[in-house]
C-alpha cells in the first residue's frame, strides 16, 4: 500500500521583483562596535540590513560611521525613518536617504506614541501614499491591524511589516491570530517587525506563514550577538520549514504513537 505525501513547495522571498536569499532582515543599531555589527550580520545570513537615516552619519568616508563598513554591492541597504513622528518628517528623511545615494527603498516608520513606540497609522498611510507616488519602494511598519495592513497594500507598499510586539520589548509574538489574518489577506510580502526577543520567538513567528522577520535589538543586545545572530538564522529557517511541513493537529486527548491493532499478547 503506497501513501502519497503532499508537500508544500517553497519559493524565495521576493520584494518588488527583487529576490532575497534570506528571510531574515537585521538592523545596524545598538552594537558595541562596528566590527561586532559586521560579524553579527555575517552570522545572520541577512541579505538586507536597515539603516536609521536620522541616527547615522551619511558620509561613507567617515570611518567611525556605520555606512563605511557596509558594502552595498553585497548587502541591500534599507534606509528607515526611525525616530520620525509625522508624515512630513518621514518623507523628508526618505528623500534625504535617496539624495545621499543610499537607496530608493525605504522602511517607513512613523511613531505615534513615544512610550510604546506604536505607529501612527494615519500618518503612515499618508506618508506611504506620497512616497509611492515619488517612486520609492516602501516597506511599511505598522501594528497588527488587518484594515491598516490592507490599506497600506492598496496605496502601493511593496511589503507590509506588522509588529510582533512593541519595538525593543522582546515580548515575542503577542497576537499570532492577527498576524496570520494579515498574511492571508495580503498579496504583498508580510515581514514581521519588532518585538522578537530570542530564537524561539523567531521560530513561532515564522510558523504563522509570514514571509520574513526584521529584528535588531534581539541580536545587538544579546550577551553574544554573533551567536544569537546565528541562532536567529537557524530559527527563521526552522520556522519556515515547519510551516511548510504542516504541524500535527492539536488534541485534548492522548493518541498512541504506535498502532494498538495486532499487538502481541
Amino acid at each position: 500500500m503506497s501513501t502519497t505525501v503532499v508537500t508544500q513547495a517553497d519559493v524565495p522571498l521576493t520584494i518588488a521583483g527583487r529576490e532575497l536569499p534570506s528571510r531574515l532582515i537585521v538592523g545596524t543599531g545598538k552594537y558595541r562596535s562596528n566590527e561586532e555589527m559586521l560579524r553579527a550580520i555575517e552570522a545572520s545570513g541577512a541579505a538586507m540590513v536597515t539603516v536609521a537615516v536620522r541616527r547615522v552619519n551619511l558620509d561613507r568616508s567617515a570611518e567611525e560611521g556605520i555606512l563605511h563598513y557596509l558594502d552595498p554591492q553585497r548587502i541591500l541597504l534599507l534606509p528607515n525613518t526611525a525616530g520620525c513622528f509625522s508624515a512630513e518628517e518621514a518623507v523628508r528623511y526618505a528623500r534625504l536617504a535617496r539624495a545621499a545615494g543610499l537607496s530608493d527603498w525605504v522602511k517607513l516608520e512613523v511613531i505615534g506614541d513615544p512610550r510604546t513606540l506604536l505607529p501612527d497609522t494615519t500618518a503612515t498611510l499618508e506618508a506611504a501614499k506620497q512616497l509611492v507616488a515619488e517612486g520609492f519602494t516602501v516597506l511599511a511598519y505598522t501594528n497588527e491591524d488587518v484594515v491598516t495592513a490592507m490599506r497600506l497594500e492598496d496605496v502601493g507598499c511593496a511589503a507590509v511589516m506588522p509588529l510582533a510586539s512593541p519595538i525593543g520589548s522582546g515580548l515575542g509574538l503577542v497576537n499570532p491570530y492577527y498576524v496570520r489574518e494579515i498574511k492571508s489577506r495580503l498579496s504583498v510580502p508580510v515581514i514581521v517587525d519588532a518585538g522578537v526577543g530570542t530564537a524561539s520567538d523567531a521560530c513561532i513567528t515564522m510558523e504563522q506563514g509570514v514571509d520574513g522577520i526584521l529584528m535588531n535589538t534581539a541580536i545587538a543586545e544579546a550577551r553574544d550577538p554573533v551567536r544569537m545572530a546565528r541562532a536567529m538564522r537557524l530559527a527563521v529557517e526552522a520556522g519556515r520549514q515547519a510551516y511548510l511541513a504542516g504541524r500535527m493537529p492539536r488534541r485534548e486527548v492522548a493518541v498512541p504513537s504506535s498502532p494498538t491493532a495486532g499487538m502481541l499478547e
